[in-house]
């Protein structure tokens, strides 16, 4: 059964480009666009891993990482952070949180992949 990887990330393009690499190494991708769509999918679908833009309409990916830690569900879900302005102090929120990765826009293809087999389980 392939690996599920749900892609929260307000920029269509992104997507695309993302969704493709993955589906090419044979992960199973759907995405949502912002941060409520991507809560009550992360607990409908629970995804393998997850791959989270900070600034998204409405709830942001800070938001969405605190929620998903801070549930013991959820807790172990491998997350991706990705983010065109990973500035030092976002990046060490995100680690206070417990991201497991970041990702820099733009972003190499093979970086991408690499970190993503990594992390899915």
């Amino acid at each position: 059964m392939a690996r599920h990887v749900l892609i929260v990330e307000d920029e269509e393009n992104i997507v695309e480009s993302l969704s493709f690499l993955l589906e090419r190494e044979g992960f199973d991708v759907t995405s949502v666009l912002d941060g409520a769509q991507a809560l009550a999918r992360i607990e409908d679908g629970r995804p393998d891993l997850l791959i989270l833009d900070v600034m998204l309409p409405g709830i942001d990916g800070f938001e969405i990482l605190r929620t998903i830690r801070s549930n013991e569900a959820l807790k172990a879900l491998p997350v991706v952070m990705l983010t065109a302005k990973m500035q030092q102090h976002d990046r060490r929120t995100a680690e206070a949180i417990g991201v497991n990765a970041f990702v820099t826009k733009p972003f190499s293809n093979a970086e991408v992949v690499s970190i993503v087999k990594s992390l899915a389980p």
